[in-house]
């Protein structure tokens, strides 16, 4: 069979006045461009469980254009999802499906909503793909691809995974790719839609398989920036310090997701700055301690940790690796308050770079079930809107528009050219001190 898989990557937002900000405000589009540009592991993932027999081509969303003419010569068209693009998602699908070609839909929106694809004439993956993608060949093999396949409910062994086809990709238009070392959290925020939503529980692959992902891409792409596509990459230290000295030896630069609890291990901190880590993206949520009880549903844990956030920033940065702070603005308890809140953690503690977006219900979350069920949910269903940067709920004490108001002017202050170059500039001066003491042997 010849097999297209197609990556409905890139960011998307409905609010045209946020695009319009993001247009002038270099701080703010740089993370969007480093997202949009990161190509599907997930697709890449498959393509590499997919026998030699068949021929499989990767394209991006954008390779698509509505209007543009498709590609025909396929027997079989595998898509993969956000909540956001998930209309985009289908609208391909049916004209693939237009032309005689079966599609089937996957990624964590449709195992969020396994039955969504079908009213559209498309066949759903629900779950881990990786436990399916065999079935679903056999079948459009057999011209009898069924309308669900659906993993929910059946662990994975990661250690097991496929090596991803990463030479199936044109590497000039990325400027990272990304690598998998694990797969779900121990937290459970309440409105996070990552790979929670495909497992019940934390697994890893081997230090050495990834290390040998990482020399399939450095095969195409010499030396190149990493982004580990783990949602909480460092829950497991000795894990990661048998990774370490392979990663140093590779002379690599990489960013990966974690919490703030890693800052209090220094010495670790120096191991990962030695092995390449350039910026670590910390989700702190909230700089007051409203909006954060409960945001974490099993252990409260963001809660209890709700003082460390100044100083993980400090140590991780005095350690020389950036930080990308992220907070959640709009979270039950945020009144007026919190506008200036983000801003002046921003400017006292001084990441390098800043990350804000609204709470957003996406579909088979927490926050989803919690916001439905008390009717506040004001666009159930226009998953286009589930973008991080639109409001498509009923916020609590504020309303809609005053977060919106808040939010927009929020980042045009974090955001301005000179206040990121403040940040910056204090940053640089923590990782200046990082060397020098490093220079001292301290």
């Amino acid at each position: 069979m010849r097999i297209a898989l197609v990556a409905m990557s890139g960011i998307r937002v409905v609010d045209t006045e946020l695009v319009g900000l993001g247009l002038t405000l270099p701080g703010f589009v740089e993370r969007a461009r480093t997202i949009a540009s990161l190509p599907s592991l997930g697709l890449l993932t498959l393509a590499g469980a997919t026998p030699p027999r068949h021929g499989v081509r990767y394209l991006e969303a954008r390779d698509l254009a509505e209007g543009a003419r498709l590609p025909t010569d396929f027997d079989l068209v595998a898509i993969s999802t956000f909540s956001a693009q998930a209309p985009e998602a289908y609208a391909v699908g049916r004209r693939f499906r237009d032309l005689g070609i079966p599609v089937v839909v996957g990624g964590l929106h449709v195992t969020a909503l396994p039955g969504e694809p079908a009213e559209h004439g498309l066949s759903a993956m629900a779950g881990e793909g990786e436990a399916l993608w065999g079935e679903i060949l056999a079948d459009a093999e057999a011209g009898a691809l069924r309308p669900l396949y659906d993993a929910r409910g059946r662990e994975f062994d990661l250690a097991r995974a496929p090596m991803p086809r990463f030479d199936l990709l044109d590497v000039s238009r990325y400027n990272r790719l990304t690598v998998q070392a694990s797969r779900g959290c121990p937290w459970r925020c309440s409105f996070c839609a990552s790979s929670i939503l495909l497992t019940g529980r934390v697994k890893r692959k081997s230090p050495e398989r990834v290390l040998e992902e990482i020399d399939r891409i450095r095969a195409i792409w010499p030396r190149p920036f990493l982004e580990f596509a783990d949602d909480n990459a460092f829950t497991d230290r000795d894990w990661w310090r048998r990774l370490l000295p392979g990663l140093e030896e590779r002379r690599l630069r990489w960013f990966a997701e974690t919490d703030l609890s890693v800052h209090r291990d220094g010495e670790f901190l120096r191991a990962l700055r030695r092995a390449g880590c350039r910026e670590l993206l910390l989700g702190l949520e909230s700089p007051v301690d409203e909006g954060l009880d409960g945001v974490e549903t099993r252990r409260n844990w963001k809660w209890r940790r709700r003082g460390e956030a100044r100083e993980a920033v400090r140590d991780i940065q005095e350690a020389g690796i950036r930080v990308n702070a992220c907070f959640v603005v709009g979270l039950d308890g945020h009144g007026p308050g919190i506008f200036d809140a983000v801003h002046d953690f921003a400017e006292e503690a001084s990441p390098f770079d800043v990350q804000i977006t609204y709470p957003t219900p996406f579909p088979g979350t927490p926050l989803h079930r919690t916001l439905g069920a008390a009717g506040r949910l004001t666009h159930d269903g226009r998953w286009d809107r589930c973008t991080l940067f639109d409001v498509n709920f009923r916020p609590d004490p504020l309303t809609a528009e005053e977060l919106r108001a808040g939010f927009h002017d929020l980042t045009r202050r974090l955001y301005d050219e000179g206040a990121t170059a403040r940040r910056r500039e204090r940053a640089r001066g923590m990782f200046r001190r990082a060397r020098r003491r490093a220079g001292a042997g301290a």
